[in-house]
């Protein structure tokens, strides 16, 4: 039996890979990729079933550029997943915070630690593109007075110290992950989320009309992103998270959507997992 392919952005050890593993099990091939674009790639060309995104975090907020990548790719919504972040900072054993001079991570994992860094204002921060990758780098090249900030999981496989645990800034924090496909996927009546992109003709209130409509459906509109619509100037489309309990209802909203206001794509129906 083949295994299911995988693709994430990261390294084992790296948050990506800890969803893909809790969602599939040990059992999988890991497709890896230092960006996002390759990911979408991937699940788009059918090198991959499929593929774990990130999308947002409690604390730092949307990943803009990764809803316009399932997007332009015609990837498909098929779940989601929310993974507490627990940020540790790490470095080649025997060291302490006085001998770390620079730390390097994933630029989202160094403003969620930003109040710690305030404390320590001896360390230079250096982004990078992972962060399971910096401590894989730190040991490959015995680096000292360098740091990475990853999982308690990427210390363990690159054999790394932790010297300080659990350094972000709110300790309440979760990023939420959406698993990723190519085909469609077909709604069932379990179903109480969907994910979907409107693009509002420019009129006058358009937003507003919209938001009213929604509400008066019943429905709940847990999360809003707007882009501008390059080759149309002035007009915007909305990323949304739409929360329903009613799927009928929720399909007659859809079509009375797309007669009053424009395009309707929807990414993903799948169940809320918050």
């Amino acid at each position: 039996m083949n295994k299911l392919k995988i693709a994430i952005q990261g390294v084992p050890g790296s948050f990506h890979h800890q969803v893909a593993l809790r969602n599939f099990g040990e059992e999988i091939d890991i497709l890896d990729f230092t960006t996002f674009e390759p990911v979408a790639g991937a699940i788009a060309n059918g090198d991959a079933d499929f593929a774990v995104m990130a999308i947002e975090n409690s604390i730092a907020g949307a990943i803009l550029p990764n809803y316009d990548l399932i997007d332009r790719y015609g990837l498909s919504i098929r779940d989601e997943y929310y993974l507490p972040i627990g940020h540790q900072f790490m470095a080649l054993p025997g060291q302490t915070i006085q001998d770390i001079t620079e730390v390097r991570s994933h630029p989202m994992a160094l403003l969620q630690c930003k109040a710690f860094f305030a404390q320590h204002s001896h360390i230079k921060l250096k982004e990078d593109t992972d962060t399971a990758s910096v401590a894989r780098d730190i040991k490959e090249g015995n680096w000292k007075g360098v740091a990475a900030i990853a999982s308690s999981i990427a210390a363990e496989i690159y054999g790394m110290e932790i010297i300080a645990p659990d350094i972000q800034t709110v300790k309440s924090n979760f990023t939420r992950f959406v698993i990723l496909q190519k085909e469609s996927v077909k709604a069932t009546k379990s179903v109480n989320k969907a994910s979907i992109k409107v693009t509002i003709q420019n009129q006058q209130g358009g937003l507003a009309k919209l938001l009213m409509l929604i509400s008066e459906k019943g429905i709940n509109l847990s999360k809003i992103q707007s882009i501008p619509v390059i080759e149309k100037p002035w007009e915007y489309a909305f990323f949304i998270d739409l929360v329903f309990e009613d799927h009928a209802i929720f399909s007659q909203t859809i079509e009375e959507i797309r007669t009053s206001f424009g395009e309707v794509k929807i990414f993903g129906e799948y169940l809320s997992r918050k």
